[in-house]
């Protein structure tokens, strides 16, 4: 291993994403449940009652759930470290719409929905309390930015109203 004193200070490559998430969960139907039954992520792969891998389409995996080291456990309490929320990114409002109404029609409980300027959310839990945005990006050049070009996010009001009549029905 080598010391970070003398890490270039270089941009990673801009086409770099983040794959997956893989998550402990304390119940694996549970979460197959939240994450295939309601949200609608397809299994890929199962492996018995401890893990699996679900994914939107053809890919490998955009979720990864296992119970190795924590079947049967509560969440950390508020005010720990940990992962804050796993986001997804929609093709689109009315995809974003299509996951709300989704939510609606299980009765899930949402914790907000906010407009970034950049980006519309809608914020919940999943049954391990795990943070879950659920998000569409506007097009860049619709991004609010100030008169440098500076991009300016902010947290508004969303009006989740709004978003379920462009529900494709």
């Amino acid at each position: 291993m080598t010391s970070n004193k003398h890490i270039e200070n270089k941009p990673v490559h801009p086409q770099t994403r983040i794959g997956h998430v893989h998550l402990k969960v304390s119940d694996l139907d549970r979460a197959i449940a939240f994450y295939s039954g309601i949200l609608g992520f397809g299994i890929v792969q199962r492996y018995g009652p401890q893990a699996a891998f679900l994914a939107a389409g053809s890919y490998h995996h955009h979720i990864g759930l296992n119970t190795w080291e924590s079947l049967g456990a509560t969440p950390l309490p508020k005010g720990h470290t940990g992962l804050y929320h796993t986001a997804f990114l929609y093709p689109s409002r009315a995809e974003l719409a299509d996951a709300l109404h989704r939510l609606i029609a299980a009765d899930w409980p949402l914790t907000g929905a906010a407009d970034h300027g950049v980006s519309q959310a809608i914020y919940l839990d999943d049954p391990d309390g795990n943070g879950v945005e659920l998000y569409w990006d506007r097009a860049e050049n619709e991004w609010p930015r100030d008169k440098n070009g500076t991009l300016t996010m902010n947290n508004t009001p969303f009006d989740l109203n709004a978003l379920l009549a462009e529900f494709p029905r």
